[in-house]
């Protein structure tokens, strides 16, 4: 069982977001659950966590977390890769090509991408070994 329930990440558009996300985690195996009409997006990977797109409670535009990202695990590097051309395929920008990081360990493939609302996101696959 994980030991986090959810993950909230602010959006200024609904929409957007939505495909954005519903491409980006599909990647990764995530589906968007069944919500009632007008109800924010949610997506789930099999269970918890569950990662909930909101626009902030406040009023105020949403805005991400310097030094902050979420990370998911992936399945392969292809659905490393996918995630990664997938996020530029819907509005989203690089911050880092899919490829070996072995500063952060021997098998250690992964690709960071920011939302178009500038969420830092990352897909990690873990299972290779180095080529």
């Amino acid at each position: 069982m994980s030991v986090i329930s959810h993950i909230t990440l602010g959006t200024n558009n609904i929409d957007r977001s939505s495909r954005f996300y519903d491409a980006v985690l599909g990647a990764l195996g995530f589906s968007r659950l069944p919500k009632p009409p007008g109800k924010p997006p949610a997506y789930e990977n099999g269970g918890m966590p569950t990662i909930y797109l909101y626009p902030p409670e406040d009023g105020r535009p949403a805005t991400w977390g310097n030094g902050t990202h979420v990370a998911f695990v992936a399945p392969s590097r292809e659905a490393v890769q996918r995630f990664h051309a997938l996020a530029l395929e819907h509005g989203g920008r690089s911050e880092g090509s899919p490829g070996p990081r072995p500063h952060y360990g021997d098998n250690y493939y992964a690709a960071y991408v920011r939302d178009p609302d500038g969420n830092k996101l990352q897909a990690v696959y873990y299972g290779d070994t180095p080529e």
